[in-house]
């Protein structure tokens, strides 16, 4: 199993200041600490670092832009991969054209490291930019389609249900060929349905599931992979999974760096936002039901730590993460995204995390990815060899009956 990473470049309030210069400050502060974190990573051998597309997230994922920081990612890194994580793709949200450009451009620019990860959004964006919400499912696979057509044709031109386009040569042309593999973000049994009868990498989360119910939603998806139509020119099947992860070489500096409180803030923050957004048609009682732990943990009735004794989570001292980590491979993630920079850790310790995860377990999970691979390799000669045999005695049998 790989590491990757995630990030939403989450600005965590209160601010320090009234506005205009509270939210100024902490979003330049945070800039310049996650980019410093990327490029550590980059060097001590994660395999990706996704980046979201969110709007008007306020506290949460300042990040509107993901091309431009994994442009500027390209020219400071030198082997990581750099995954849009994803690209919002209705037409309401971009024209394709536009797309096809930046994924394209990044993946010139890195020389072939662009990851193409595509997504619809929830409600909260959808209705800012108009989206046509019942056809969202429809409209991004029709739009991924075109970015392909773009990508592959010398001139493409267009004139489709959702889409109206002069023949026009869209320039550039991907470093990668055909183009950048795509995945495909979902968080239920059936967008992981679509994500796998479209050949497309599957991207979701952990930490509001147990275990057992992320194997259900990557079983399925590896079930639909079976009978795939690649939606795009690369037939991607892997499983990304992201999760919290805080790697410490002590738990013990877990409360000086408010590691359980920067979890609370994570959950409650997710809470918040769908009950907000998505949920605000239910009733009291069904939205209580979706997310029990707010009511849990105003009387005094959950334990954050819950999520860490669940492994929904991954924290702990280098051989604690290794081995959850190797609870996820079981379950069938490919690419374990590991969302570091949350809630109210310090830079420092974030840093820290990085550099254990890099030179402590990194290596650890290379050398057993090696040794299942040696010993698939071993059990392939020995059964050629077996086959080898047999086919030998049968043939001398044959011979002594003639």
């Amino acid at each position: 199993m790989e590491l990757g990473l995630l990030y939403e470049f989450d600005v965590p309030q209160p601010w320090a200041g009234e506005h205009p210069w509270g939210q100024r400050s902490a979003e330049r502060q945070v800039y310049r600490d996650n980019i410093e974190q990327i490029v550590l990573a980059d060097k001590l051998g994660f395999e990706a670092v996704w980046l979201v597309e969110h709007h008007f997230r306020e506290n949460r994922s300042h990040m509107p832009c993901n091309e431009v920081v994994l442009g500027a990612l390209s020219q400071i890194t030198e082997r990581i991969k750099l995954g849009f994580g994803v690209s919002l793709m209705p037409h309401e949200f971009i024209h394709p054209a536009r797309i096809a450009e930046k994924v394209a451009t990044v993946d010139l620019l890195s020389r072939g490291r662009a990851i193409w990860g595509m997504g619809r959004s929830t409600p909260m964006e959808q209705i800012a930019f108009g989206v046509d919400i019942p056809n969202s499912k429809e409209k991004m696979k029709a739009a991924a389609k075109t970015v392909v057509g773009m990508w592959d044709q010398e001139y493409y031109e267009e004139d489709s249900e959702y889409l109206k386009f002069p023949k026009r040569m869209v320039t550039p042309k991907p470093y990668q060929y055909p183009h950048p593999p795509a995945w495909m973000a979902a968080s239920t049994e059936s967008s992981a349905t679509m994500a796998g009868e479209n050949g497309c990498g599957l991207l979701c989360f952990s930490i509001m599931q147990p275990l057992d119910k992320l194997r259900q939603v990557i079983d399925t998806y590896r079930e639909a992979q079976k009978t795939a139509t690649p939606l795009t020119g690369v037939h991607t099947n892997k499983v990304g999974v992201y999760t919290l992860v805080h790697c410490a070489e002590s738990r013990d500096t877990f409360g000086t760096n408010r590691l359980w409180e920067s979890m609370w803030w994570w959950y409650k923050g997710i809470a918040e936002f769908h009950l907000k957004w998505e949920m605000a048609h239910l009733t009291p009682e069904q939205q209580a039901q979706a997310f029990p732990l707010l009511e849990s943990r105003a009387r005094g009735e959950f334990d954050i730590e819950e999520f860490d004794r669940e492994d929904m989570v991954i924290v702990g001292t280098p051989d604690e993460c290794l081995q959850k980590l190797l609870r996820y491979e079981e379950a069938g993630v490919d690419q374990l995204l590991c969302y570091l920079n949350f809630g109210y850790l310090p830079h420092d310790a974030i840093m820290k995390s990085i550099e254990l995860l890099g030179t402590k377990v990194i290596p650890e999970l290379k050398k057993r990815g090696a040794h299942r691979v040696a010993a698939g390799l071993e059990a392939q000669i020995a059964e050629t060899a077996k086959q080898t045999e047999t086919g030998a005695l049968w043939q001398k049998n044959e011979l002594l009956k003639a």
